[in-house]
């Protein structure tokens, strides 16, 4: 029976789910023989821990990876780099520095995903597992910077200057550097102190766990309450709260889409495409109009006076 913090339902019943390569080089350096099926042979092992239905590693009978999953990541690309170019024209707006931060940071886990769940990489490898641990750290500061943004909106600091930078930068990085510590633990039992499993075949790390699964969505909430609050309750706008109510429920489609869909996209094209490209669109989508948001209640320029606050 599963238990809080536990990764083996998941990473048996979704496929590339990205934390999952922390947890293969875990049975393969501490209980190899776990390995059965499509997980057996790391040199063609789909992203996951004995998962039900995988996209193969590149090359392998002709597989072309997680192709779906590699455009779709980049065309997100390309789409947050526009965002963050358009950003950066709107000198007047507030939070403007701190926003253009969180794309860029947006624009490096969809670097990373591309490596960490395209099936590019050999399984159990250093290499995807450093990545992923990487990509770990970033997502876990995203949704940091994604509540700071919120903070910052709020005026309590004076926006773009050191007294906002400096503290949102420093708790970030303790969020990137313990993630991305744990996460290496959790795959090379680096300290025994957030690795292994006990058993390794439980797949478990509440740590983990709590960082890219939990925190995530407590910022995330955090965040669209913040955001009503200054859209109602300080801007007494309309308009603006429909902006946030789709990204919020765009947002949320992309998790059932990751987390229903991808097994059976993945048994109905044969293992050649799974959710997580729908999953990727959305999320990038949900970022679009948190942009779209941002403009809405920023001013443009100093000579604009319709802007956040007046």
């Amino acid at each position: 029976m599963s238990q809080f913090g536990d990764f083996e339902a998941v990473c048996a019943l979704v496929p590339s789910y990205t934390w999952c390569n922390l947890f293969y080089r875990q049975l393969l350096d501490q209980n190899p023989k776990y390995l059965v099926g499509p997980s057996a042979t790391a040199a063609s092992a789909p992203v996951g821990v004995n998962v039900e239905c995988g996209i193969p590693r590149v090359d392998t009978d002709g597989s072309l990876g997680n192709i779906a999953d590699v455009i779709a990541c980049g065309v997100s690309i390309f789409i947050v780099s526009a965002i963050i170019v358009h950003a950066g024209r709107r000198k007047a707006a507030v939070g403007r520095s701190e926003i253009r931060i969180l794309f860029f940071i947006y624009l490096a886990t969809l670097l990373l995903q591309l490596l960490t769940t395209g099936s590019l990489l050999e399984q159990g490898s250093t290499a995807l597992v450093a990545l992923t641990a990487i990509h770990a750290g970033l997502v876990a500061t995203l949704f940091w910077w994604l509540l700071g943004n919120a903070i910052v909106a709020t005026q309590v600091v004076e926006d773009g200057t050191l007294s906002s930078i400096i503290p949102l930068s420093i708790i970030g990085i303790f969020f990137f550097i313990a993630t991305t510590y744990i996460s290496l633990d959790v795959a090379l039992t680096l300290t025994h102190t957030f690795g292994p499993s006990n058993p390794p075949e439980a797949l478990a790390s509440i740590p983990l766990f709590v960082l890219t699964s939990i925190w995530p969505g407590v910022a995330a909430l955090i965040y669209l309450g913040l955001m009503l609050y200054i859209v109602i309750g300080v801007l007494n706008e309309i308009r603006p709260i429909w902006y946030y109510v789709i990204s919020a429920v765009l947002f949320i489609l992309s998790q059932l889409a990751y987390f229903l869909l991808s097994k059976v996209i993945c048994q109905g094209s044969s293992a050649k495409v799974d959710g997580s490209f729908i999953a990727t669109l959305l999320e990038t989508t949900t970022v679009v109009v948190l942009y779209v948001a941002w403009r809405s209640i920023t001013e443009e320029d100093w000579d604009n006076n319709d802007g956040f606050y007046p």
